[in-house]
């Protein structure tokens, strides 16, 4: 149980930051009840009291009945029900998708401190289903599992105390019988669902896994002759998620037979007790007939419980996810900040970086140092380590041995915002949103003019082509670009990057996928914007010195090894 509250006490706090709101859809679920149950309760009282006041007039017996204060009575509990349910269902809901808009805010907070190496280190549909089934699993922690028992048990107090002003000993009957029926409603119904549930996600989790890999490997399966063998593993995983699925499903039969059977024989004890008691002529029929009622309608704040704690261990299992990403995403540094207002130099010494289980370094043994403000080139074939050096180089990787020093201070240690003021890069993986030309641009420079924006395309050539749409600036580009070609979309990636204000700049093939004539212009719209800053291009061979402007140095990477050429300055 303290493992448990470990466990969840992160995402409680997130919730107690929005405790009035907690509480106020709370109030509004214990009113909706109350109003409910008075609702019924008042309407067997009337009823009976009528058909009583009815009967004893047709034998001739003196008799009379008020009907105006109890019929407006269930009139204003009929409203007080309908407008109470309605608030609560659109006030609480709204409070859920709040908090989980929260949850996916702190989650991808956590996704944003991670290094390369960590991110590539699993699956993007692995990360994608932590932002979404896993905290969509705890929905039902926040709208079953927290709110529905407080509600049930206030409600246990209030009419047991209710019914106590004219039957005390039914009174406490009904709350001894509506605490069992909590107690198996909530605490039983969690331990005995827990590992089912927790299974749940376990095996929706590989399931997914092995989807996706049907799906992008296909190629690769179909190939080698091993389709069938992928399909009989997602056929085998579905056919064991089937049966704890099944198995969960019976126990959550079981206790909703119990919480059902529980809740039976209290109202036929109820009936039993009151009737003895209305023997004894202690008290009235129709106050009998409310009592039963009530104790009737109480099974309502009992009926959702099992549903939602049955289910206690799949939000266990998404919250251990999800605790996984706080434990490894501590910041990846102490908070060091590069100088203002001077160049900044780039400087490694013996740096190496192996990735975790692979047999060869990805970079070995680099010593590299580049002034303030001067222009480098390193080329390599596929798979030398380029991208990888750019990202220690720019502090988004760890080497595994030596360090990168810009401007005197370790990449590794910066802040990220100031990494974000500082540095800019371009990489091979353009990222590009469901949102206009414009949009898109800006995400670098939030206040760029149009004019600014129009600038930047026309350094990249493509304002002739953005000119011609319909939209202008305002044409969307779709998910990740596709409404542009590959090379529309590097440049469009490029254009952001000239409305930065960078002191290092690192480019991985910016000349990629356009023609000599655009790669020309591009090539001199770098030369002006990349002036007084430090520098490095990443090709894989230098075809002409054009493509790479001022450029001083040179560098040659291959298999994580980086070797000069001798005309280098040094």
């Amino acid at each position: 149980m303290r493992a448990l509250y470990r466990d969840f006490r992160p995402w409680l706090l997130l919730l107690l930051r929005r405790r009035r709101r907690f509480l106020l859809g709370t109030l509004l679920v214990f009113i909706t009840l109350m109003a409910g149950l008075s609702l019924l309760g008042l309407s067997g009282w009337f009823i009976t009291a009528s058909a009583l006041t009815g009967i004893a007039l047709s034998m001739g017996l003196p008799a009379r009945l008020d009907v105006y204060v109890p019929g407006g009575g269930i009139r204003f509990f009929a409203l007080a029900r309908t407008i109470a349910r309605y608030m609560e269902r659109l006030y609480n809901h709204n409070t859920v998708l709040t908090l989980l808009a929260d949850l996916r805010y702190r989650v991808f907070g956590y996704l944003t401190r991670f290094d390369d190496a960590r991110l590539h280190g699993q699956r993007a549909s692995d990360w994608l289903s932590r932002l979404t089934a896993d905290i969509d699993t705890l929905d039902n922690f926040y709208l079953r599992l927290l709110v529905p028992p407080l509600v049930a048990l206030l409600g246990v107090v209030a009419v047991s105390l209710f019914v106590a002003i004219w039957l005390p000993g039914i009174g406490m009957l009904m709350v001894v019988t509506l605490g069992l029926l909590w107690l198996v409603a909530t605490l039983l119904a969690a331990v005995w669902g827990f590992s089912n549930s927790y299974q749940q996600v376990v095996d929706q989790q590989s399931l997914r896994r092995l989807v996706v890999d049907q799906i992008q490997t296909s190629a690769e399966l179909m190939s080698y002759r091993t389709t069938q063998w992928h399909r009989a593993l997602i056929t085998t995983q579905e056919q064991q998620a089937f049966s704890n699925q099944r198995r969960l499903g019976r126990k959550a039969a079981l206790i909703n037979c119990l919480v059902s059977v529980i809740s039976g024989v209290m109202v036929v004890t109820v009936l039993w007790f009151a009737s003895l008691v209305l023997a004894q002529q202690s008290v009235s029929g129709p106050i009998l007939v409310m009592a039963v009622l009530i104790a009737l309608g109480a099974n309502e704040a009992f009926m959702s419980l099992p549903a939602g704690f049955i289910k206690l261990g799949a939000s266990y299992a998404a919250v251990r996810r999800l605790n996984e990403l706080t434990s490894d995403s501590s910041p990846t540094s102490p908070g060091f900040t590069l100088p203002e207002g001077i160049g900044l130099s780039i400087h490694a010494h013996q740096l190496s970086l192996r990735y975790a289980q692979t047999l060869e370094p990805a970079l070995s043994e680099i010593d590299l140092q580049l002034p303030a403000g001067k222009r480098a080139v390193i080329t390599g074939n596929s798979g030398a380590g380029k991208s990888s050096l750019a990202s220690v180089l720019m502090g988004r990787l760890k080497a595994t041995q030596g360090e990168s020093i810009v401007g005197g201070v370790p990449a590794w240690q910066l802040t990220d915002e100031n990494r974000a003021n500082h540095f800019a890069m371009l990489t091979q993986q353009v990222d590009l949103f469901d949102a206009s030309i414009a949009e898109n641009l800006r995400i670098a420079n939030p206040t760029a003019s149009d004019e600014m924006l129009w600038e930047a395309l026309r350094a990249v050539a493509l304002d002739s082509w953005v000119e011609q749409l319909p939209k202008g600036l305002a044409t969307a580009v779709g998910e990740k670009g596709q409404q542009l070609s590959g090379g529309q979309g590097r440049r469009l990636a490029l254009a952001r990057l000239l409305l930065c204000t960078p002191k290092v700049v690192i480019l991985d093939e910016p000349f990629a996928r356009v023609d000599e004539a655009t790669a020309t212009h591009i090539a001199a719209s770098l030369d002006k914007w990349l002036v007084n800053r430090t520098a490095i291009f990443l090709v894989h061979q230098v075809s002409s010195l054009n493509l790479v402007p001022g450029v001083e140095y040179h560098w040659h990477l291959d298999a994580g090894k980086l070797s000069q050429y001798p005309n280098n300055n040094r």
